[in-house]
């Protein structure tokens, strides 16, 4: 018990939240299962119930965990669960799990738009457009390449913002609240960048999310994000 007051220095409610998904991954819970109840995670946490009921609650609009009044809170049936994954930004995964985020900006510039990437953003070829490559570590390990184009027009002052102190999601989450996502995922090699960037061998496996975002029908950027498979697992919640 001791070990669950005192891990990691993010939010309670965060670490409580990413140690019960990740016990429901695992099967710890099996659809339908009782979860602990509130009392039993105020004393495992050593925090109070405010904290337990905001990390439940969250659990809930996830579609991972149903609450019934006066019973408890039971591991949601698996048909309750539809394929739409949430935004979900890697610094707060990494301080969820109470480790040390830090990232490295190899690239913030202006450029002029590709005929693939000026369609999916929505402007004409040549228009410009912003462009980032940050490698994101955990605990000094890289676990991502984040290479994104972002519309201006959504985010005019993108690169003026230091991302080695906040992340391009958390700054275009508060700049262009109101999204919609399109995403791909595949297991894949990495670009020979890719590998370099994350200190990997070329032929080594990788996570690759592709990420499209829109708000208000106007689209704000499009992301590539690789992964090491053997350094990441990919979280995501559900929407019933």
């Amino acid at each position: 018990m001791v070990a669950d007051r005192q891990r990691g220095s993010g939010p309670p409610y965060l670490r409580i939240k990413a140690q019960l998904k990740r016990a429901l991954a695992r099967g710890r819970y099996p659809p339908g299962a009782r979860m602990p109840s509130e009392a039993e995670l105020v004393a495992r946490f050593d925090v109070s119930r405010m904290t337990v009921n905001r990390a439940l609650r969250e659990l809930a609009e996830e579609g991972l965990v149903e609450r019934v009044q006066g019973l408890g809170t039971f591991a949601a049936q698996p048909h309750r669960f539809a394929s739409t994954l949430t935004i979900r930004d890697i610094h707060e995964e990494i301080v969820a799990r109470g480790h040390a985020h830090d990232a490295t900006v190899h690239l913030a510039r202006a450029e002029r738009a590709r005929n693939g990437i000026a369609s999916r953003l929505g402007v004409v070829a040549g228009a410009p457009l912003f462009h980032t490559l940050i490698v994101h570590r955990e605990n000094g390990v890289p676990i991502q390449c984040e290479d994104r184009w972002v519309n201006p027009d959504a985010a005019p002052h993108y690169l003026s913002v230091d991302f080695t102190r906040t992340t391009p999601t958390a700054y275009l989450l508060d700049v262009a609240p109101l999204w919609e996502a399109q995403y791909s995922i595949a297991a894949s090699r990495p670009t020979t960048q890719e590998a370099r960037l994350l200190g990997i061998a070329s032929g080594e496996p990788c996570l690759v999310v592709v990420r499209r975002t829109e708000s208000q029908r106007r689209p704000i950027t499009i992301a590539r994000l690789a992964h090491p498979g053997a350094r990441y697992l990919l979280e995501g919640s559900f929407k019933p």
